[in-house]
């Protein structure tokens, strides 16, 4: 298997893992996207919390140039953890959601 195959394979498992974790309140659904056409992963939430609408990414991964590109983690576990587990190397992890003159600093990829 190639890189950019692994890659895609690592990216849906991990999105699949985040849409499995269930809300603990309200009637929310909670399911994983997954692009590998496009290289877009994304794990979101849809549904009611009482009156207040709920929906939104938890997780956006992509795959740009070979790298995963964290685009937004809303999570209390770190999505950039999760693909270091699973035998990403830091170097082809960016953190898309930090200033670009901030990356540098994060001991992970700049881009």
């Amino acid at each position: 298997m190639d890189k950019l195959d692994r890659y895609r394979e690592i990216a849906r498992r991990v999105v699949e893992g985040y849409a499995r974790e269930k809300p603990s309140r309200g009637e929310i659904a909670s399911y994983p996207v997954v692009d590998p056409v496009g290289d877009h992963y994304m794990a979101v939430l849809a549904g009611w919390d009482r009156h207040r609408r709920v929906q939104g990414p938890v997780v956006h991964l992509d795959i740009i140039g070979g790298k995963f590109w964290v685009q937004y983690d809303g999570t209390d576990r770190p999505v950039a953890r999760e693909l270091e587990a699973a035998g990403v190397p830091k170097e082809d992890i960016v953190l898309a959601e930090q200033p670009a003159e901030v990356r540098p600093l994060t001991g992970y990829g700049v881009g």
